[in-house]
């Protein structure tokens, strides 16, 4: 069953709009160089992508742009898809999601510090998971399509 997210939940993130628009880049920065201790996890992302910084951003920007609008998804119809139909591309499945979820949510702690607080880290945990469970159940549609 998909996850739901609280209106608190919504509040929280949305309420981090600013920080994200001003920290997200070093939020993402950071997460990758926590993801990537993996060799196996690093090796699903293009490393040009991640030297130029265009990935870091990429996903800095769809970040900012979940946490403004993420009590109105519709508007996010689209990028969901675009980024679904890549984590099919490049052979993201369901296992990897935890391994981003224990990389970003700690790299929001270490770049924001003191400025974030444990209700806020567990709103964006839910929120992550409940994106997750969006972007899984589409990709496996497209892992059946393409099958």
């Amino acid at each position: 069953m998909a996850r739901t997210m609280s209106a608190e939940t919504m509040a929280i993130v949305k309420s981090t709009a600013p920080a994200l628009q001003q920290h997200g880049l070093a939020i993402t920065t950071r997460m990758y160089e926590r993801l990537f201790v993996d060799p196996e996890i690093k090796a699903l992302f293009n490393q040009a992508a991640q030297r130029s910084g265009e990935q870091p951003k990429r996903l800095a920007d769809a970040i900012l742009a979940f946490a403004k609008n993420v009590d109105k998804l519709d508007v996010l119809t689209s990028a969901i898809e675009r980024i679904a139909s890549r984590h099919v591309e490049t052979h993201i499945k369901p296992a990897h999601y935890p391994a981003v979820a224990d990389a970003l949510l700690p790299a929001i702690k270490d770049v924001l510090g003191d400025a974030i607080d444990e209700q806020v880290l567990a709103a964006w945990g839910e929120a992550y998971w409940f994106l997750a469970d969006v972007l899984i159940a589409r990709e496996a549609a497209l892992y059946a399509e393409a099958a």
